[in-house]
């Protein structure tokens, strides 16, 4: 499915019409919640999971909680990367 949204104004914000098809395709409808997620390629629009919404809540609290060590973490795993990637250059 590819289909152009129009950007229409809404008061003071903006908004976009779902087709009948598309909120189909989301089995979403009129005053039901849907989620947004910004990936690679833009952004991913799905119905709103809140057991998701749940997870992503208590990931951020331990991701904060645990700043410290998951940044000391990647740092070891972007060394060893580092590693690996300039012994693959002098082959």
């Amino acid at each position: 499915m590819n289909k152009p949204l129009k950007i229409t104004k809404i008061g003071n914000s903006a908004g976009i019409i779902l087709s009948k098809e598309v909120l189909a395709h989301l089995n979403a409808g009129v005053g039901d919640s849907l989620n947004v997620i910004r990936t690679s390629r833009g952004i991913e629009i799905s119905m709103l999971d809140p057991e998701f919404g749940e997870q992503l809540d208590v990931a951020e609290e331990v991701m904060e909680r645990r700043h410290k060590a998951l940044m000391s973490l990647a740092n070891e795993i972007m060394d060893q990367d580092r590693a690996i990637l300039a012994a693959l250059a002098k082959k």
